[in-house]
C-alpha cells in the first residue's frame, strides 16, 4: 500500500480529531463562561458518607468529572466520613463486642473539623438532623439572588426537601427514586372492576384486590402483593405499617409499642388478605415451585417468582426500575413459550387517610448541601447549581433506573405510555429528628425483640390466636428481650425465626 496515502490518511484523521477537540473545548468554554472565570486554582472539598477505593472513582464519574473538565481551575477533593475499605478488611476479635461507628457523628466531624468540607452529600434521613443542628447553609437566599429556576422541580422532591427544613431549602438533589402501584389492565377488565386511581386510600385498593381475586388452585389470580417478590405475612405488616410510621419499640429501646389499636388494625388487615387468598399464600408458592422443578429440561423461566409479570397478580408495588423488566418481557415475548406480556399501567402507591399527599416509597439519597463552615461556599453553590441545572437533568434523563428532579426531562422509558405522575406527585414520609439506626449500633441484639412477631403472626394465620392476643404476647416477650439488653446489649438469647432485620426507618 502507498506510504504517502497512509501518511495522508493519518494527517486527515489527526486534523479531524483536532477539529473535534477544538469544538468540544469551545463548547465547554461557552458553558462555563470562558475567560470570565478566574484562572486561580481553587479546591472544592466534597464530603460523602462512604469513601474508599471503589466509591470515590464512581462518585467522580457520576458528579465531578464533567464539572472539572468545564472548570479547569477547580480541583475536587472527595472526603469520606467512613472508609468502606477499613470496614471491609478490618480484622475483629470475636471474643470482644464490636462497636459500629455512628455515621451521623462521623459526618459532623467532617463538617466541623479543622479542614471542613464545603459540600456535603447526604440522604434524606440525615437532612432534618443537620438542619436542626445548624450544620447547613440555607439555600433560599442564594436561589433568589441568582434567580435559579426551581419552578419545574418535581413536587415530590422540592416539597420533601422543604419538609425537612421547616419550609426552607437546605439541600438540593438532581435525582431521586420512587415507587408506584402497578396494575394489570386485563385482569381488571375481565373482572368488570374499575382499575385503581392516583392517591387511592389503602382500604379502597385492598377492596379492589378482593374484587379481582378469582380462580382456584394453580389457576388462581391474586388481587395484590406488597412487592413483586415472594414475601411472608409478617414482613408485609412491616411494609404496611411504615406509611403509618408505627414503631415496634420506643426511642430508647426499652419498651415495646406493638400492643395498640393501630397495630391491631394492621395485623387484622394483612392476615385477612392471606386467609381470603387475596395475596399469594406460602402453599401456592410451594406448589408453583414444585411444578417448575418438574418441568422439562432446558426450559428457562426468566421471571422466576415474579407473579405480576406472569399475569397472576392484579396489583403490586414496584420501583421505577421495574419498568425495564416489563419492557424486556414485552420485547422478548415471542421467544417464550405460552407467554403473554402484561398490559399494565401505574398509579401512586396507596395512601393513608390521615395524609393522602404522602407516600412511603420515595427516596432522596443524593442530597447536596453547603456546610455552614464551608471555606469555599461560592464554588460550592456553583457546583450545586450545575448538578441541579437543566443541562445536567437533560443528560441524566437517559438513565433507566433513577429519575431526574426536573419534570421537563422526565420521559417514559423506551417510548412506552404510562402514568409518569404516579412516581412524582406524592411527598416522602416526613423525616424524624431521631436516629433510628443508633439503637441498632448501641444494642445490636435489639432485633431479637422483633423475632417473636414472625411466629405469632403465623399463629394468627392458623387461627390459634386473634391479632390482639398475638400482639399482647409479642409485647410481653419483646419487653423481656429489651430488659435483658440493658445489661447485655449484644443479646444472644434470641428466639423465633427469620433473619436479622434492618432498621425500618
Amino acid at each position: 500500500m502507498n506510504n504517502k496515502w497512509l501518511s495522508g490518511l493519518r494527517i486527515r484523521k489527526f486534523t479531524m480529531l483536532s477539529l473535534t477537540l477544538a469544538m468540544l473545548i469551545s463548547l465547554l468554554a461557552a458553558c462555563s463562561g470562558g475567560s470570565n472565570e478566574s484562572a486561580e486554582k481553587r479546591v472544592l472539598r466534597i464530603g460523602v458518607l462512604y469513601g474508599g477505593s471503589d466509591n470515590e472513582p464512581y462518585f467522580r464519574q457520576q458528579y465531578t468529572d464533567m464539572y472539572e473538565m468545564m472548570h479547569p481551575n477547580i480541583e475536587f477533593e472527595i472526603v469520606g466520613a467512613l472508609n468502606y475499605d477499613d470496614q471491609r478488611f478490618e480484622q475483629t476479635d470475636p471474643s470482644k463486642p464490636t462497636t459500629q461507628p455512628d455515621p451521623y457523628e462521623k459526618m459532623k466531624e467532617m463538617l466541623n473539623g479543622q479542614n471542613p468540607v464545603d459540600v456535603v452529600v447526604l440522604d434524606y434521613n440525615m437532612l432534618r438532623r443537620m438542619t436542626q443542628d445548624n450544620l447547613l447553609q440555607q439555600l433560599d437566599p442564594k436561589v433568589t439572588q441568582d434567580k435559579f429556576d426551581l419552578s419545574d422541580y418535581v413536587p415530590t422532591v422540592i416539597e420533601g426537601i422543604k419538609a425537612a427544613g421547616d419550609g426552607n431549602l437546605y439541600a438540593l438533589t438532581p435525582t431521586f427514586s420512587s415507587s408506584a402501584l402497578y396494575y394489570n389492565k386485563k385482569l381488571f377488565a375481565d373482572a368488570g372492576v374499575a382499575p385503581p386511581t392516583d392517591k387511592m386510600p389503602w382500604s379502597e385498593v385492598l377492596n379492589l384486590a378482593r374484587q379481582v381475586a378469582k380462580g382456584e388452585g394453580e389457576d388462581r389470580k391474586f388481587g395484590f402483593t406488597f412487592s413483586r417478590w415472594q414475601s411472608d405475612g409478617f414482613n408485609d405488616t412491616q411494609v404496611y405499617s411504615q406509611a403509618l410510621q408505627l414503631k415496634m419499640w420506643d426511642e430508647k429501646g426499652e419498651k415495646m409499642l406493638v400492643n395498640s389499636d393501630q397495630w391491631e388494625e394492621v395485623w387484622k388487615t394483612v392476615s385477612s388478605l392471606y386467609k381470603e387468598e387475596v395475596v399469594p399464600t406460602q402453599e401456592f408458592f410451594n406448589k408453583m415451585y414444585e411444578k417448575q422443578s418438574q418441568s422439562e429440561p432446558g426450559v428457562n423461566d426468566p421471571f422466576y417468582g415474579d407473579l405480576f409479570i406472569k399475569g397472576k397478580v392484579a396489583m403490586t408495588i414496584g420501583d421505577y426500575g421495574y419498568i425495564n423488566e416489563l419492557k424486556r418481557a414485552q420485547d422478548n415475548a415471542a421467544k417464550m413459550k405460552d407467554f403473554e406480556p402484561v398490559d399494565w399501567d401505574v398509579v401512586t402507591v396507596p395512601t393513608h387517610p390521615n395524609d393522602p399527599e404522602v407516600g412511603g416509597n420515595i427516596y432522596l439519597s443524593q442530597l447536596m448541601g453547603i456546610n455552614a463552615k464551608a471555606q469555599n461556599d461560592k464554588d460550592a453553590w456553583e457546583f450545586i447549581k450545575f448538578t441541579n441545572g437543566k443541562e445536567w437533568a437533560k443528560l441524566k434523563s437517559r438513565s433507566v433506573y433513577e429519575m431526574v428532579a426536573r419534570k421537563e426531562f422526565l420521559k417514559p422509558i423506551g417510548g412506552l405510555q404510562y402514568n409518569m405522575d404516579a412516581f412524582t406527585s406524592l411527598k416522602p414520609l416526613p423525616p424524624t429528628s431521631t436516629d433510628a439506626d443508633k439503637l441498632f449500633r448501641e444494642k445490636p441484639g435489639i432485633w431479637e425483640a422483633q423475632q417473636p412477631g414472625y411466629e405469632l403472626f403465623q399463629e394468627v394465620l392458623n387461627g390459634k390466636k386473634t391479632p390482639r392476643e398475638a400482639l399482647t404476647e409479642w409485647e410481653t416477650r419483646g419487653n423481656a428481650v429489651l430488659e435483658r439488653l440493658k445489661t447485655n446489649p449484644n443479646g444472644g438469647e434470641g428466639e423465633g425465626v427469620g433473619g436479622k432485620p434492618m432498621p425500618l426507618d
